[in-house]
């Protein structure tokens, strides 16, 4: 029964973006907080899509509960959101290949113009053919196999170079990840993870040797190791350096070294298929941001330009117990670097709309 629902949603959804002239964006993974990042981002015209329609797209497996979403859109009616459960099976040995999820992904990507991908938690090093570090957590697998699936049978790998991705057919379309979804983009072409920033490209022993570290080789947040206090951003403000800023911001080049908010403690190691470098870290050992080099409108980037106290003037967090209560905002505005991150979803904007 759930699988004749969801083909219905889908085949519904076809005949309406046919007969309509709406920008169609899937969500991956639509939990409560991404939803309310996303219509805030809209709500504040930060995000400007004509006639966007949202399909939240998310795994009957994944840990989270989704019934909190649906609450979250019975008290904020948003006529544009719609969500999708899909229950095909899915098995780990099978995320590179056709499987019982490929027509659902060639659905989805019929009748939509561009997709999103979170972040989240750390990658299972199975799908990548690696052994598991003492410092990587795996929480949801089956979100991770669902997700890497779908970017598979979107942009192709290394680990299949036999199989057709769906861009071919439409090469414009728009494929965008943050943090875990860049990781998860590199991961689906046929790269690596490096699992632990600190130990293993810094050498740091102890979460005291990192604070001791220049800030721009802080990628989360380690005051929150040491203490509690929910006053504290989870993630660390620094800078990064753009090597090729087109697409991740178009024409803008004001600022090419802006301060972002990243939270992470893995990056990317070995590159997938197809995908190159356009933004580092400052010191040139972690990959900030990439797109692919034959598709246009694909682009994963490490940090988080997303957050609402990234957007608000409200004071809320600070970035260490010795700091005053900051926004966010305030923070991107003292180091020049708030109309960086205006842009780059100004640019998500206009490619959407094209």
């Amino acid at each position: 029964m759930k699988k004749l629902f969801t083909t219905c949603i889908i085949v519904l959804c076809i005949i309406t973006s046919t007969l309509s002239q709406d920008k169609n964006l899937i969500l991956v993974h639509p939990t409560e907080y991404n939803l309310e990042l996303f219509t805030y981002l809209i709500d504040q015209k930060i995000v400007d899509i004509d006639h966007l329609k949202i399909i939240g797209v998310y795994h009957e497996k994944e840990s989270y509960d989704y019934s909190i979403s649906e609450d979250f859109l019975e008290k904020n009616p948003y006529p544009y959101i719609q969500l999708l459960e899909i229950t095909n099976e899915l098995s780990p040995a099978d995320l590179y290949k056709s499987n019982q999820l490929t027509e659902t992904f060639t659905n989805l990507f019929n009748i939509s113009d561009g997709i999103f991908f979170f972040g989240g938690p750390d990658l299972p090093p199975s799908i990548y053919g690696e052994q598991m570090s003492l410092l990587t957590r795996m929480t949801d697998p089956y979100r991770h196999y669902f997700e890497t699936s779908f970017l598979f049978h979107l942009l192709g790998g290394l680990q299949n170079n036999d199989f057709i991705p769906l861009l071919e057919t439409k090469p414009e379309y728009v494929v965008y990840g943050i943090c875990l979804g860049m990781q998860t983009m590199n991961i689906a072409a046929g790269g690596t993870m490096i699992q632990d920033i600190p130990s293993e490209l810094y050498h740091f022993n102890s979460v005291e040797e990192v604070l001791a570290a220049d800030q721009n080789m802080q990628h989360r947040n380690y005051h929150t190791n040491l203490i509690v206090d929910e006053t504290l951003y989870s993630g660390s403000f620094h800078q990064i350096k753009i090597v090729n800023p087109n697409s991740l911001t178009g024409d803008y080049t004001d600022n090419l070294e802006p301060l972002i908010y990243s939270n992470h403690h893995q990056a990317i190691e070995k590159l997938g298929k197809n995908l190159e470098v356009i933004a580092t870290s400052m010191d040139g050992k972690i990959i900030e941001a990439i797109r692919h080099k034959k598709y246009p409108n694909v682009l994963g980037i490490q940090f988080h330009p997303e957050g609402i106290y990234l957007h608000s003037d409200e004071p809320t967090y600070r970035q260490s117990p010795e700091n005053e209560l900051k926004s966010g905002k305030e923070i991107l505005k003292e180091n020049n670097s708030y109309q960086f991150h205006l842009k780059f979803w100004s640019t998500f904007g206009q490619k959407m709309n094209k």
